[in-house]
C-alpha cells in the first residue's frame, strides 16, 4: 500500500550500490595468442640450417640434445663442405673444428650429408673428423616411417 520510493528520489539508482562485473573480457589475450602464433609460424623454418640437401632415410633413434650448440658440418650433393652456413675448404676443416671447439674432444658434430652424395666422400669427412680426435660425431638423416 505504500510507495516505493528510492533514497535518492526520482532515479532510485543510488540504493543498489555497485555490483562488480563477474565476466572476464578474454578478447585482448586472443589477440596476443594469435600474434605470438604468427610470429612462431614465421620464425620457425628459419631455425632450420641454411644449406639445402636431401637427407637419407634412417630408422635410428632420433639423438638427444646433450650439448646446447652441437656443430654441424654439411656435405652437399655437390661435394662442398659447410660448417653451419659457412663454405670451408677441405683442408682447414680440421682446423676451424678445432678452433670451435676449442679442443674438446667431447664436443659433438653432427654430420649432415645429401643422399645423392657418394658414400666415400662422406665416409672420408667422418674419418678425418674422427681421426682428429673428436668422439662425439653422429649422422643426420630423415627418420623413416617405413615399416619392412
Amino acid at each position: 500500500m505504500g510507495m516505493n520510493v528510492g533514497q535518492g528520489g526520482a532515479g532510485g539508482s543510488r540504493g543498489r550500490g555497485y555490483r562488480p562485473m563477474a565476466e572476464i573480457n578474454v578478447t585482448p589475450f586472443v589477440d596476443v595468442m594469435m600474434v605470438l602464433l604468427v610470429v612462431f609460424m614465421v620464425a620457425a623454418p628459419l631455425l632450420t640450417v641454411g644449406v639445402p640437401i636431401d637427407l637419407p632415410d634412417s630408422e635410428a633413434k632420433a639423438i638427444t640434445q646433450e650439448d646446447n650448440k652441437p656443430l654441424e658440418v654439411t656435405l652437399d650433393k655437390k661435394g662442398q663442405l659447410f660448417i653451419g652456413e659457412e663454405n670451408v675448404k677441405r683442408s682447414r676443416l680440421i682446423a676451424l673444428l678445432s678452433s670451435m671447439t676449442n679442443n674438446d674432444p667431447d664436443r659433438i658434430i653432427y654430420i649432415r650429408a645429401d643422399s645423392a652424395l657418394d658414400y666415400g666422400q662422406v665416409m672420408k669427412t667422418l674419418g678425418a673428423i674422427n681421426g682428429a680426435g673428436f668422439r662425439k660425431v653422429a649422422l643426420i638423416t630423415n627418420s623413416s616411417t617405413k615399416t619392412p
